[in-house]
């Protein structure tokens, strides 16, 4: 497989990716389904897998997701009717080489870390770019209440300083008005750059009220499928 730097072969790889995913699939399986362009590559091949007999039972981390699988006649259920699944599959904005996430670039973060903590595994299959040394090239997104905007916002600044972090914290938009997540939300986009130590931000992020999660998806994914221009690479987490 070549790939230059272009839509089509971006897509390519995450096509690669999706289908690599597949073989982790198994008949009967709980599967939690991810959000984003190459979570939506994965729920087009399960179709055609389900289409010739595989059997399965869906829970999507999205409205997205949920109408794409219904159209494409995958079968779903809900967390509630399926509070344990077998495995969740979705992709990352960032991935660095411990399997820590930066994920939200959708807006769909709170219900894909619920689905992912709800899974005895998680499976994250991108292109090979979005493999980092550090966390931090993508703006985290920070999921939070819109009451209190503005007051959630200065808290998330301040805690950001006390580690030496800093950069824009932009509320993410969409048609000039504010996007409002799939749980009623809005989205806060920190571009704080490298994140050196992930977990004394995300007890940070989670100690402020307005917060109602973030993007730092750490010790969840235990394995990875990753495509590049020359070929899948897997990684696995350290047991």
């Amino acid at each position: 497989m070549t790939a230059s730097a272009n839509p089509l072969d971006a897509t390519i790889l995450k096509i690669e990716a999706a289908r690599a995913a597949l073989g982790y699939v198994e008949d009967g399986m709980r599967l939690g389904i991810g959000s984003g362009s190459t979570a939506e590559e994965l729920v087009k091949l399960l179709a055609e897998r389900v289409a010739g007999g595989l059997k399965i039972t869906g829970v999507p981390t999205s409205e997205r997701t949920a109408a794409l699988c219904q159209k494409l006649g995958v079968p779903l259920s809900s967390l509630d009717e399926t509070p344990e699944l077998d495995l969740t599959i979705d992709g990352a904005d960032e991935i660095d080489h411990d399997l820590a996430l930066i994920k939200g670039g959708g807006g769909a973060l709170l219900r894909e870390k619920i689905v992912a903590a709800a899974s005895a595994r998680m499976l994250v299959i991108a292109d090979r770019s979005k493999l980092v040394e550090t966390l931090g090239r993508f703006p985290l997104p920070i999921e939070v209440n819109r009451f209190g905007l503005e007051s959630t916002r200065l808290a998330i600044g301040r805690a950001a300083s006390a580690l030496g972090l800093s950069g824009a914290l932009t509320l993410r938009t969409r048609d000039a008005v504010p996007f409002v997540t799939d749980g009623g939300h809005f989205i806060v986009d920190a571009s704080f750059g490298r994140i050196p130590d992930p977990r004394a931000l995300s007890g940070a992020l989670h100690a402020i009220p307005g917060v109602v999660e973030h993007g730092l998806f750490l010790g969840m994914a235990s394995a990875a499928i990753l495509a590049g221009p020359d070929g899948i690479e897997k990684l696995a987490r350290a047991t």
